[in-house]
C-alpha cells in the first residue's frame, strides 16, 4: 500500500509564482469581462458618496449631452485592480506595495456596457533595492473602444534580497 503525500495548502497555487527576474515586458494579465448594470453604478455611488446627477439622473444626463447616465470614472478605473487579474498569483509573496496609479478617461461608459480590463507589463527596473513593475492599464468596451488608458506601478522583492 502506497502512502499518499500530505496535503500542503502552500502548494495549492492557481499558477506557479514567478520571481521579479522571471517577469517580462509584454506579459499580459486580463480580468474577466463584466457587463455593468444600474446596480453596479448604484453600489459605487453609495461607496464613493459621489452623488452628482450625471451618474444617476437620466434626464440630467441627456440635458447635458449624454445618451444616458455616465458610470463613475473611478469605478471604471477600479476594474483595473490587479487582484481582478492573475497578476497577484503570478507574483506570489514577493509583493511589497502598489505605489502609483494614473488614468486617462477616453470615453463614456454606461450601464449595459461590457468592459474588458487588462494589465500589460511595460517596464521592469530596480529601484532602491526592489523590483519595480510598471504596467499599462487599459479598459476596452464591447465595441473595441479604449475607454481608459493608464498605468500602475508596484514594488516587488528581488530574488537576492
Amino acid at each position: 500500500m502506497s502512502s499518499t503525500p500530505a496535503f500542503d495548502p502552500s502548494d495549492f497555487l492557481i499558477v506557479p509564482a514567478k520571481t521579479f527576474e522571471q517577469l517580462e515586458v509584454g506579459d499580459i494579465f486580463r480580468a474577466p469581462s463584466r457587463t455593468l448594470t444600474d446596480a453596479h453604478a448604484s453600489a459605487f455611488q453609495a461607496v464613493s458618496a459621489d452623488n452628482h446627477p450625471i451618474h444617476y439622473d437620466e434626464e440630467y444626463a441627456r440635458a447635458h449631452g449624454h445618451s444616458a447616465p455616465v458610470v463613475h470614472g473611478l469605478q471604471v478605473l477600479a476594474f483595473t485592480a490587479p487582484g481582478a487579474t492573475l497578476f497577484p498569483h503570478y507574483i506570489g509573496d514577493i509583493f511589497i506595495a502598489f505605489t502609483s496609479v494614473s488614468a486617462r478617461f477616453l470615453g463614456e461608459v454606461h450601464a449595459g456596457d461590457t468592459l474588458y480590463p487588462q494589465l500589460e507589463i511595460t517596464d521592469l527596473s530596480e529601484v532602491d533595492g526592489a523590483g519595480q513593475v510598471t504596467t499599462r492599464a487599459t479598459v476596452h468596451n464591447q465595441r473595441g473602444e479604449l475607454v481608459l488608458d493608464g498605468a500602475h506601478t508596484y514594488l516587488l522583492t528581488l530574488a537576492d534580497s
